[in-house]
């Protein structure tokens, strides 16, 4: 394997962490609600896209991106995942992937944690 060869395997294996590891950080910045509520779509998400592909971090990054902006601008959190959480999450992931097989245990979790979330303060910043 030469150099340059190496390197780009590195970058492979590496890449994906630090881009992993850099929206983790963004996400733990969020507003105690909107962190909830990412971490409960997060975690239903990873049922479509295995986290260590080029898909699901930018999968991940747009997410960010998305409540980052909600939280700045006070956007409550249903006006971002609708009256159901996991057809947002489906229909977010779509745009990633092809989809995949979600167990319902999966999907009640996700709604669950989002009315916990909202439920903090209702979904809006005071």
């Amino acid at each position: 394997m030469s150099d340059t060869e190496g390197e780009g395997f590195i970058s492979k294996v590496i890449g994906p962490k630090r881009r992993w590891r850099a929206y983790k950080a963004r996400v733990k910045q969020l507003p105690e609600n909107y962190r909830t509520a990412v971490d409960a779509i997060e975690r239903y998400l990873t049922h479509f896209v295995p986290i260590d592909n080029d898909s699901a971090a930018s999968e991940f990054e747009d997410l960010a991106d998305l409540f980052e902006q909600a939280a700045a601008d006070g956007t409550p959190i249903r006006a971002i995942v609708g009256d159901d959480p996991a057809e947002f999450a489906e229909a977010f992931a779509q745009n990633y992937t092809k989809g995949g097989y979600v167990p319902d245990r999966a999907r009640e979790r996700l709604i669950n944690a989002i009315k916990r979330a909202e439920g903090e303060d209702g979904g809006t910043r005071s």
